[in-house]
């Protein structure tokens, strides 16, 4: 999983009147949310083969100036995970640069009136003249938790994922509650057992689509698990040497798996 601080060479700001040029950073996306990258595996140089819907930029990143441009092309693009394993740096800006190109497309018109909003002056925000309702880039906070009982970690089967592998547990946090409130409900929601000693670890941003997933490391208290047979098909505990492990470590659940294989040696 990615260490670096997305700001530790980002520079911010936001201005649709800056124009790019040949030292600049495109991140062009199409409709898939995919990245374009050239036969080389490199970000353009040049727009002037693209049919471009929008292009504005957000930020300054190791000196260069980055732009996100949104397409109509469907070529040369790629999945995000796979620009991960192409260069984890390019990842990292790239996937702030999908957010923002979400935010826009989803926020163009005014979601209370209809009227079509426009760039603020000086924040990342839409704003209606009309109305005026103000629209940021739009972040889901989730919880991913890494739960152990003695030598053993809880894993599950989610019913979601394409290749049914067992995971941790995890889930977006609801109107209302902490984020500590979101674990411990979670957790009873999925596996149907209760847990102590609660401590967060770290954060990630995570653009599948649009999570800030924050871990937390917990252990078993009390319960027998059960699951629901629907979003959770199976749970059981592990010992390391039983866990499958994934085949990239673009998550933060591989960072919190590994964790616990360390703590146990």
């Amino acid at each position: 999983m990615i260490e670096k601080s997305l700001y530790e060479n980002y520079r911010i700001d936001f201005n649709e009147n800056i124009t790019p040029d040949s030292n600049d950073m495109l991140f062009v996306f199409n409709e898939n949310r995919e990245l374009y990258l050239n036969s080389d595996k490199k970000l353009p140089k040049t727009l002037k083969d693209f049919n471009v819907n929008f292009c504005f930029y957000i930020g300054d990143y190791d000196g260069k100036k980055a732009f996100v441009v949104n397409v109509e092309n469907s070529e040369s693009f790629y999945d995000l995970r796979d620009v991960y394993e192409i260069s984890h740096d390019l990842y990292h800006i790239a996937g702030k640069a999908v957010l923002v190109n979400d935010w826009y497309i989803s926020h163009r018109f005014c979601g209370r009136c209809g009227t079509p909003t426009q760039l603020d002056e000086k924040d990342m925000m839409l704003k209606c003249p009309q109305c005026g309702q103000v629209h940021y880039p739009r972040i889901a906070p989730a919880i991913i938790v890494a739960i152990r009982n003695d030598d053993k970690l809880l894993m599950a089967k989610h019913s979601y994922h394409d290749n049914i592998r067992y995971a941790l547990i995890a889930g977006f946090v609801e109107p209302g509650e902490s984020i500590e409130e979101a674990v411990h409900r979670e957790v009873m929601e999925e596996v149907g057992i209760k847990i102590r000693n609660l401590k967060y670890q770290k954060s990630q941003s995570w653009p599948f689509p649009n999570s800030l997933m924050l871990g937390f490391t917990a252990e078993y208290k009390s319960g027998n698990i059960k699951v629901d047979g629907d979003e959770i098909l199976k749970a059981k505990w592990f010992k390391k040497d039983e866990i499958i492990r994934y085949g990239s470590d673009i998550s933060i659940s591989d960072w919190l798996i590994q964790q616990f294989i360390d703590s146990t040696d």
